[in-house]
């Protein structure tokens, strides 16, 4: 084995470590800081998609809501795939401006349904009463 094979293998090693391992060790690093800065009230969404706010902080677990009716999740921490404080939120939503998830899809939304319950009023043998749809046709 010759110099110039030597310094190619070495070379060859080296990148691999600063365009792979460097920037992982990176990413981790900051998730691991991400996850222990989170405070009582902020905003999380864990790795199988949930989303909450935070409500208690143990040691390795998070205890957060995921909706009104205050259901109480806990999960590890290294289950937290990102966060958003209520700031940040509010800043969101303002910068947004009505658009797809603001007051324009709201009220577009409230149109939609008033059109069509002005359709079915219209409809001859239409009733309030929902009609029970099997899915099977064999079933009946």
């Amino acid at each position: 084995m010759d110099v110039s094979s030597l310094i190619m293998i070495v070379a060859m090693l080296a990148v691999f470590y600063f365009l792979m391992i460097k920037p992982e060790n990176k990413r981790k690093k900051q998730a691991e800081e991400m996850r222990n800065s989170i405070k009582k009230g902020e905003r999380i969404t864990t790795i199988g998609g949930m989303v909450g706010r935070v409500v208690q902080i143990n040691d390795n677990t998070v205890v957060f809501e995921t909706s009104e009716d205050r259901v109480r999740i806990e999960i590890a921490k290294w289950g937290i795939q990102s966060t958003e404080t209520v700031e940040q939120a509010a800043a969101e939503q303002r910068s947004a401006g009505g658009g797809l998830f603001g007051r324009k899809a709201a009220s577009k939304e409230a149109d939609d349904k008033k059109e069509s319950d002005d359709a079915k009023a219209e409809l001859p043998g239409s009733s309030d009463k929902k009609e029970k749809k099997d899915f099977d046709p064999e079933l009946k």
